[in-house]
C-alpha cells in the first residue's frame, strides 16, 4: 500500500522543542481522533480538551468540516493532521487512546463513493489498529446500528446478528462496519490490543452538517427554510435519537472503562431507546420551529430500516450509562445551531452576489 506518511503533531503551533515531555505531562493523555473534524469527532475533541487531554485530530475533510475545528486550531493541546486513514501513516510521539470515527455516516455521502467508504472501514481500521499496537494504545471503533440491517425484532440487543443485504445500496457502509468489528475482535484476540466497539444509534446535535442528509438535519433545515419536509414511505418507520452530549458520555465511559471488566471488548449499544416515527419527528420539528412547511412523500429507499431501537442494558451494566436528554430537550440547541448556520450561509451568499455585481 505504499510508504507510510509520518506526522509530528504541532500542538497549537508550539515548536517541538518546547513541548512538554512525557514526565512533565503527568496524567495528561494524548488522544488521536480519526474523523475528528466530523460531527461527533469535533464535539468529542472539545470534551477531551476540556478535561485536560491533548487531541490529535486526523481527518481528510471529505465529510468533516474545517468550520467544526476552526476555534480549536490555536489551542495548545490540539493538533490537526490532514490525512485519509485509507493510506498508511505513522505519528511521532506517544498516543494513549484512539477513537476511530473515520467514515461517512449518512447514506447520500457514503453512497457517493461506495468503494472508498468500504475501504475506509477496512483499510482505515487496519491502519489504526497497527498504530494502536505500535503505541500500546487503547482503541475504540465507532460501529453503528446499521450492522443490524432491517431488523425483524422490535428491540436490538448486541446478541442480535442482524438482517443485512450484502449487495444493496447501503451495503458499502453496513458491511464495512460489520467487517471492521471482526478486524477489531480478531486483533484483540490474537495480539491482545485493548479494543472497544460502540454500536452508535442515530445521534444529533450542534455541528451536524446542514447538508448532511440524515433525517434530523433534513427536517430541521427544511422547516427553517420553509421548504416541504420530505417523508419517505408512509413515515411510519421508526428511529431512536440520542443527543450528542449523551453519546459523548457513553463513548468516553466505554473508552475509559476498566479493561478487566468482563466482555468490555465486545460490542456495546449506545443510543436512546426512545422511539419515534418519522411523522412524529416531523410534527415535533414543525411545532418547535413554528414552521408552516408542508409534508411531502416519496418512495422509501431500498433497504431503509423499518425500525431502530437499542437495547442498552449492557451499557447500563458495564458503564452505568443511560441517556438523560429527551428528543424535545435536545432539539432546542440543535434548532438554534441550524438557524445560526443558515443565517450565516445566507449572509455569505448575499455578500458574494454583491461582490459579483460590483465586479
Amino acid at each position: 500500500m505504499g510508504k507510510d506518511y509520518v506526522y509530528t503533531p504541532d500542538f497549537g503551533g508550539v515548536p517541538r522543542a518546547l513541548r512538554a515531555t512525557s514526565k512533565e505531562r503527568g496524567k495528561e493523555r494524548t488522544v488521536l481522533i480519526a474523523g475528528g473534524a466530523g460531527f461527533i469527532g469535533s464535539n468529542l475533541s472539545r470534551r477531551l480538551i476540556a478535561r485536560g487531554d491533548r487531541v490529535i485530530c486526523l481527518d481528510n475533510l471529505e465529510t468533516g468540516r474545517s468550520e467544526n475545528i476552526a476555534a480549536l486550531l490555536p489551542h495548545p493541546r490540539f493538533a490537526f493532521v490532514l490525512h485519509d486513514v485509507v493510506t498508511p501513516f505513522r505519528v511521532n510521539g506517544p498516543i494513549d487512546q484512539i477513537y476511530n470515527l473515520a467514515c461517512p455516516a449518512s447514506p447520500p455521502k457514503y453512497q457517493r463513493d461506495p468503494l472508498h467508504t468500504f475501504k475506509t472501514s477496512i483499510f482505515g481500521g487496519l491502519n489504526l489498529l497497527a498504530l494502536a499496537r505500535e503505541k500500546g494504545a487503547r482503541i475504540l471503533q465507532s460501529s453503528t446500528s446499521e450492522v443490524y440491517g432491517d431488523p425483524d425484532c422490535p428491540l436490538q440487543s448486541e446478541d442480535y446478528r442482524g438482517l443485512v443485504n450484502t449487495v444493496g445500496p447501503r451495503s458499502c457502509y453496513d458491511e464495512g462496519k460489520r467487517a471492521a468489528e471482526t478486524l477489531f475482535y480478531e486483533t484483540n484476540r490474537q495480539h491482545g490490543i485493548d479494543v472497544r466497539i460502540a454500536r452508535i444509534f442515530n445521534t444529533y446535535g450542534p455541528r451536524m452538517d446542514p447538508g448532511d442528509g440524515r433525517v434530523v438535519s433534513n427536517f430541521v433545515v427544511q422547516a427553517l427554510s420553509g421548504a416541504p419536509i420530505t417523508i419517505y414511505g408512509e413515515g411510519l418507520q421508526t428511529r431512536s435519537f440520542c443527543y450528542i452530549d449523551d453519546m459523548l458520555d457513553g463513548l468516553m465511559a466505554l473508552m475509559d472503562a476498566d479493561e478487566h471488566l468482563a466482555t468490555i471488548n465486545d460490542p456495546v449499544n449506545l443510543g436512546n431507546p426512545g422511539e419515534f416515527t418519522m411523522i412524529e419527528l416531523a410534527q415535533l420539528v414543525l411545532q418547535m420551529t413554528g414552521s408552516k412547511s408542508a409534508l411531502t412523500y416519496r418512495d422509501l429507499p431500498v433497504d431503509d430500516p423499518r425500525q431502530r431501537r437499542p437495547d442498552i442494558s449492557r451499557a447500563g451494566r458495564l458503564l452505568d450509562w443511560a441517556p438523560k436528554i429527551s428528543l424535545a430537550e435536545g432539539l432546542v440547541p440543535t434548532i438554534a445551531y441550524f438557524s445560526a448556520e443558515l443565517a450565516q450561509m445566507q449572509g455569505l451568499a448575499t455578500a458574494r452576489r454583491a461582490g459579483e455585481a460590483v465586479s
